[in-house]
């Protein structure tokens, strides 16, 4: 599927091919790779590395969203992306995006080029952030999160995970939409890891194509997250090849954007995958029974 994508007065398109957005976290306490790129000139040369593994959107965050994490200022936060966003946006072509949900430092992020927000309170941290993306015509990821960072794994609960995620989209956009943002504007992340348990994050990944209805662009977060962890017994520096799978279900159920740590091997998989499906079925496949 393709879909019309706003931001900044730019239009795009995005599909059939999914979009890859990388990460960059400007942070020493994220999950897997916080304190790597919290120098600012590690964190430059990082965003040019991910850069050149031909992303379509580079996703920068000073402020850590793992569970647990602890809130800092709107002033640490802005000296920690700033000089970097300021320093890579005349140099690479992609998009770029800011991971924040204080508007003060969307604002300050957009006045230096960054053209989508990408808020994983959906609008409902910071009441002037509706205002910012509005006034910018900025594009707008609305992820669903039970709780905060701080308290969104402590024993999250659904009666019906996926009517409660569709519930929330159709809410969260109608408020985005009664506020001056376009609908073409905003891009949905169901919010993998994010108050979720293990089931939960499963079925979301398989029944991501309920969520095709809204008519936007998924945005699916798997990368290296603790649910591949539980599945394989494996610490974070140990996810790629669970990330690549859970990546490539993603994008068969219907995710049109895949934020990666390692968008070069996530890239690769997909092409492979779609060069796989593009030939057609030849003959009847027989079903095999995987022995482990």
């Amino acid at each position: 599927m393709s879909y019309s994508f706003e931001a900044r007065g730019m239009s795009f398109v995005i599909g059939p091919r999914p979009w890859l957005m990388g990460i960059l976290n400007v942070t020493p306490d994220s999950f897997y790779d916080g304190g790597r790129f919290f120098d600012k000139e590690k964190a430059i040369n990082r965003g040019l590395e991910l850069a050149a593994q031909e992303i379509d959107i580079l996703d920068i965050g000073g402020e850590s969203s793992r569970p647990g994490s602890e809130p800092i200022s709107a002033e640490e936060e802005l000296r920690r992306v700033l000089p970097v966003i300021k320093s890579l946006r005349p140099r690479v072509k992609c998009l770029l995006s800011i991971d924040t949900t204080k508007a003060v430092v969307a604002k300050a992020a957009l006045e230096e080029g960054v053209e989508i927000v990408n808020d994983i309170s959906a609008l409902r941290a910071d009441p002037d952030m509706s205002q910012v993306v509005a006034e910018n015509k900025a594009g707008l990821i609305l992820m669903h999160m039970k709780g905060t960072p701080q308290t969104m794994q402590l024993n999250p609960y659904y009666q019906d995970v996926i009517s409660e995620i569709k519930s929330f989209f159709q809410e969260r956009m109608a408020t985005a939409q009664e506020r001056g943002i376009k609908a073409e504007q905003i891009i949905l992340d169901p919010g993998i890891g994010f108050g979720k348990r293990l089931e939960d994050n499963i079925r979301l990944i398989n029944e991501l194509d309920s969520f095709l209805s809204f008519g936007r662009p998924l945005l699916v977060g798997v990368s290296r997250k603790s649910f591949i962890g539980q599945i394989l017994n494996l610490p974070p520096e140990e996810r790629l090849e669970g990330t690549i799978a859970s990546a490539i279900i993603s994008f068969l159920r219907g995710a049109s954007i895949l934020r990666v740590h390692d968008p070069l091997a996530v890239g690769r998989a997909i092409r492979t995958v779609e060069a796989i499906l593009a030939t057609g079925h030849s003959q009847k496949k027989e079903s095999v029974d995987f022995q482990y």
